[in-house]
């Protein structure tokens, strides 16, 4: 029965024109959770990562034909639903008439200008993405590269019944049958739409690859350069983690064979969750900017007929996000990093929290739209205060976008002077606020719950 759910998962892909290396990557997949293979990493197989080098410290001058040979990879697949989206994250405002993608894009533009460097810009976009994408870059002209697409596909798979694993049927929305891999899919996207083929033909041979809603994610002309130096296939930026990062992911060394391995929380025991959880003995993170030497990839997705073998998640779901008592299924994904422990040389480097400034909920959004960032001529983010204040707002009144911008009507509060805020019950900020030190904001202490016009909050 198992080999005829395969087969129907594979059918319907071939019927979706998905891509052999795609098909491939999914079938691997499924075997390895057919065969019970759940992607837990135990900690006994692994060992804690020592002293990693800083990006400040590179002592490897800056190559200039490294740096002409850079290209940048924003992922920009997710729609952001956890946030109450169905369009492109990265179309939200940032600042003021300004969004994700205009931030990127002038960032780019900038980075060219400074460095007289083309500097391809491409997105790996969703086919939910794209078009919404492509429409809000069409203002900028000069974006695109001659010969070079601005964008390519991510890959699609079947969401499987979690009883038999055959794929889940949903004749209410047929576009919830399926789900994307997880990040890894670019390697395998990148060959089956010949971009990376067309890269290397092209004389580029480093790629930087992104979250597109990390606008802290910018070429750093130090990083190629510092790869063309040592000969590193693939490298990591990583940072220290603190307490809010206790239940997230680390790059750990692998006993087998030394290499690094990188292990997601869903990749993590019931019984190692605490050793996962020690600050002192795993002390990095992946902060999903990722350095790639592009004939390395290529020459390893070669070796594998595309399809890299990969750590999978086995990831338990409903098939409608919203409705916990729809069809239990299973994504099959895999990590971006994980590829580290495919590269026989790969490495990380330490790098600054600046370079890491993703936007995953809108405690996030509050920060990067307060005045505690700014964006600079060149359209780089810069922060008024160190460290950043800690904002938790009342996921039941602010966790979609609509709400939350509906609780801020004329913009956010000055966080410049704040050390935390937290929002409790249904608030909603007047104008000119300021909030200074550690405040607490209840809804029960508020005449008809709101905060006055110029009200400054914690004197």
């Amino acid at each position: 029965m198992s080999a005829d759910n395969l087969a129907a998962a594979v059918q319907r892909m071939r019927d979706a024109d998905v891509s052999a290396e795609a098909i491939a990557t999914f079938e691997r997949g499924y075997r390895l959770i057919e065969q019970g293979e759940s992607g837990i990493i135990v900690e006994e197989s692994i060992e804690p990562l020592g002293e990693l080098p800083e990006l400040a410290g590179l002592d490897a001058p800056i190559d200039d034909d490294a740096v002409h040979a850079t290209v940048m990879i924003r992922l920009n697949g997710g729609l952001g639903t956890s946030m109450g989206l169905d369009t492109a994250k990265t179309l939200l405002p940032v600042k003021p008439g300004t969004t994700f993608l205009d931030v990127i894009a002038r960032q780019t533009l900038a980075f060219r200008r400074r460095h007289a460097v083309a500097l391809p810009l491409v997105f790996m976009n969703s086919f939910r993405t794209q078009q919404p994408t492509l429409e809000a870059l069409a203002r900028y002209e000069d974006l695109a590269v001659d010969g070079l697409p601005i964008d390519f596909l991510q890959s699609r798979e079947p969401k499987l019944r979690e009883d038999d694993l055959a794929p889940v049927d949903w004749p209410a929305d047929p576009d919830l049958e399926w789900c994307p891999p997880g990040h890894a899919d670019v390697y395998p996207s990148l060959r089956a739409s010949g971009l990376l083929e067309q890269l290397l033909a092209a004389g580029y041979r480093y790629a930087f690859c992104a979250n597109a809603d990390n606008l802290g994610a910018v070429v750093d002309p130090r990083l190629p350069s510092w790869l063309a130096a040592t000969g590193t296939p693939m490298a990591l930026e990583c940072c220290v983690r603190t307490p809010a990062e206790r239940k997230g992911g680390h790059l750990a060394v692998r006993r087998s064979d030394g290499r690094l391995i990188l292990r997601e929380t869903a990749q993590t025991s019931d019984e190692d969750a605490a050793a996962m959880q020690d600050l002192t003995r795993h002390r990095y993170f992946n902060t999903n900017n990722l350095w790639l030497d592009l004939q390395a990839l290529a020459d390893e997705l070669d070796r594998s007929d595309g399809a890299l073998e990969l750590p999978i998640i086995r990831n338990s779901k409903t098939v409608d996000p919203s409705d916990a008592t729809s069809t239990p299924v299973v994504q099959i994904e895999a990590a971006m990093g994980s590829a580290v422990s495919r590269f026989d040389g790969a490495r990380a480097v330490a790098v600054g929290r600046d370079r890491f400034i993703p936007v995953k909920t809108t405690d996030d959004l509050l920060l990067l739209r307060s005045d505690v960032f700014e964006l600079d001529d060149e359209y780089l983010l810069r922060t008024a205060t160190d460290p950043l204040p800690l904002v938790s707002l009342d996921k039941d009144h602010y966790k979609l976008v609509p709400d939350f911008d509906r609780h801020f009507p004329a913009g956010p509060p000055s966080l410049t002077s704040a050390t935390a805020l937290t929002v409790e019950g249904d608030v909603t900020f007047g104008a000119d606020v300021r909030v200074v030190g550690d405040v607490t904001v209840s809804a029960a202490d508020l005449d008809d719950g709101r905060v006055p016009d110029g009200a400054v909050l914690g004197e």
